[in-house]
């Protein structure tokens, strides 16, 4: 059997790409591959989209550090609802973690102020503007 691997996709709403420009900024990262909905072929197995979607993601490959995790514009049915998980990001140091914590929460909602816990020099949660759950951590030394 090969290799798997389990990668979250996400729908954003019809705001991929400022969501995307948005994590190149916030946390540096790359996005590796797009695909227009005017990229696609016309087949019977996807319906005609209207013109508006032209421009819009069907489909981004987006790396972070080693990670990496799929995005879309979905079919632009609004704000996206996050809900059930979090992206974990974990980082070597604390001033790290406060930069892509105070990057991540511009424009959103911190749950959890960024501090040392008794499992990590720095932990902290928050919402950011796109409403995706972010936990940034320092990794424990061992």
């Amino acid at each position: 059997m090969s290799e798997s691997t389990v990668q979250p996709y996400l729908f954003f709403g019809g705001r991929c790409e400022e969501a995307l420009e948005f994590y190149r900024n916030a946390v540096g990262a790359e996005v590796e591959m797009v695909s227009r909905f005017k990229d696609a072929p016309a087949t019977e197995a996807m319906p005609k989209m209207p013109d508006c979607f032209d421009e819009k993601i069907m489909h981004a490959v987006v790396r972070i550090g080693s990670s990496t995790f799929f995005a879309s514009d979905g079919r632009c049915e609004g704000n996206p609802t996050f809900e059930g998980f979090s992206m974990a990001i974990n980082v070597l140091t604390e001033s790290e973690a406060e930069r892509l914590f105070s990057a991540l929460s511009e424009g959103g909602t911190v749950i959890m102020p960024l501090d040392k816990t008794f499992w990590a020099p720095k932990f902290g949660m928050l919402e950011d503007r796109f409403g995706l759950g972010w936990m940034v951590s320092v990794a424990h030394k061992v």
